[in-house]
């Protein structure tokens, strides 16, 4: 069984930061996996620092736990905001794992963003508490 995070970061404007990885196709929110000795909310702070340059100045706030059916059914997924962050010096640059990082509105995500993504988010914006366990 893995574990990994995953973070709805948003700006000023009310728009969510989307990652485009190397190895992925389409865009995601940024995370990745939790590391040993680390905690989900430690894990998510580190993966948009890692991904995006983006520095968490509060606690990533904790939404729900989900079960990824892709694959063998044993990967779970935690899903953050992170409302409170600054920039870093490299704040939205490329790096080997990510190819883009950017800002979008969530009426105008970009076509490929993935299908667990736009759920996430859909229902964010919504103010909905997820509806499912599933990713």
């Amino acid at each position: 069984m893995t574990i990994g995070a995953r973070v709805i970061v948003l700006n000023d404007k009310g728009q969510v930061l989307l990652v485009r990885h190397s190895y992925l196709k389409g865009w995601y929110l940024p995370g990745g996996g939790i590391d040993p000795g680390e905690t989900a909310g430690e894990a998510a702070a580190r993966e948009v620092l890692e991904e995006a340059g983006v520095r968490a100045t509060e606690p990533p706030e904790l939404l729900g736990l989900f079960l990824n059916k892709r694959g063998m059914g044993r990967d779970h997924v935690a899903l953050y905001v992170l409302r409170d962050w600054e920039p870093t010096d490299v704040y939205l640059l490329p790096n080997r794992e990510i190819l883009e990082a950017d800002f979008f509105d969530h009426g105008q995500l970009p076509e490929d963003v993935t299908d667990a993504t736009r759920a996430r988010l859909d229902e964010f914006s919504k103010g909905k508490l997820p509806t499912s366990s599933y990713w």
